[in-house]
């Protein structure tokens, strides 16, 4: 063996972020309990975090979110992570998209017949037509694609019955500081604990999508702690105000009375007009108390 041949084999491999995560948590003495029930993410998916293997995490919001949160608890750059992390996910989709494309043109066997070409043109053609008429049906004038919000007849029904029993004296005290305050999960599977000041449960579960909390007029100092900030839409009185983030990350210890969240939005700027105008509610799942 050449000197530049022993040189290359004494050089280390650079480390994945998996194992960069797995070799501060060993350097803390934590184990991955520990790291679980700090940051509220399950243990098989911080082991699947540590094998580099992100692309078994459910989505890439959850891979990111979670090494985000995994690194801000051992002491490293949580943005840095990140985007190793989305670089990692990027550099696995192109490895996988070069491996489904990959072919040797010059081997007959492999490449498709004149019949079945032919057959394949056919069928590309039978679904154009197809997917024209379906957006001439569904999109043509005066249609418009379906809502992403649930259905929003409930609310102008009773936006109607407002305006005949007085619709400027229920506009003037939509939103105030004592109005009911309501979580609406926009996505399935998010986690999420509510509380009061004394530490009290409000609620702590896994809430899908559509699913409603109505936080308990009683509850002193409500507070949130979840992973998924950007994952609830929030009401007072049925109409909307902003989120309390537009990005995923471990927020905990956030006060959410109608007060504090009317406050929270005039100290980030004027409140949106989509205060204006009502959120649709849709029916909730059990709650639990």
């Amino acid at each position: 063996m050449s000197g530049a041949e022993e040189a290359a084999g004494e050089e280390l491999p650079l480390e994945s972020v998996g194992q960069r995560l797995r070799r501060k948590r060993e350097e803390m003495g934590l184990g991955i309990a520990q790291v679980a029930s700090e940051t509220r993410i399950p243990e098989h998916h911080l082991v699947t975090i540590e094998s580099g293997d992100f692309s078994a995490l459910p989505a890439k919001t959850y891979a990111v979110g979670f090494s985000r949160s995994y690194a801000r608890l051992v002491g490293l750059d949580e943005m840095a992570i990140a985007d190793e992390v989305r670089a990692e996910l990027a550099a696995a989709e192109d490895a996988r998209q070069a491996r489904q494309n990959a072919f040797e043109p010059g081997d007959p066997g492999k490449l498709p017949s004149s019949g079945l070409a032919w057959a394949g043109g056919f069928a590309a053609l039978i679904l154009a037509i197809g997917a024209f008429s379906f957006y001439s049906t569904f999109y043509g004038a005066g249609n418009g694609p379906a809502p992403l919000q649930p259905d929003p007849e409930p609310v102008l029904a009773t936006n109607e019955a407002s305006s005949a029993t007085g619709e400027a004296a229920v506009q003037q005290g939509a939103v105030s500081g004592d109005g009911q305050v309501v979580f609406t999960a926009l996505e399935d599977g998010i986690w999420v604990k509510f509380y009061d000041a004394q530490g009290e449960r409000l609620l702590e579960k896994q809430m899908a999508s559509g699913e409603r909390f109505e936080i308990p007029s009683d509850a002193q100092g409500p507070q949130i702690w979840t992973g998924r900030p950007d994952a609830f839409a929030i009401t007072i009185n049925g109409r909307a105000v902003p989120k309390l983030a537009e990005d995923d990350f471990v927020m905990r210890d956030v006060a959410i009375s109608a007060e504090a969240l009317l406050a929270r939005n005039e100290a980030e700027g004027s409140l949106p007009d989509a205060i204006n105008q009502a959120m649709p509610n849709p029916a909730p799942e059990a709650q639990l108390n």
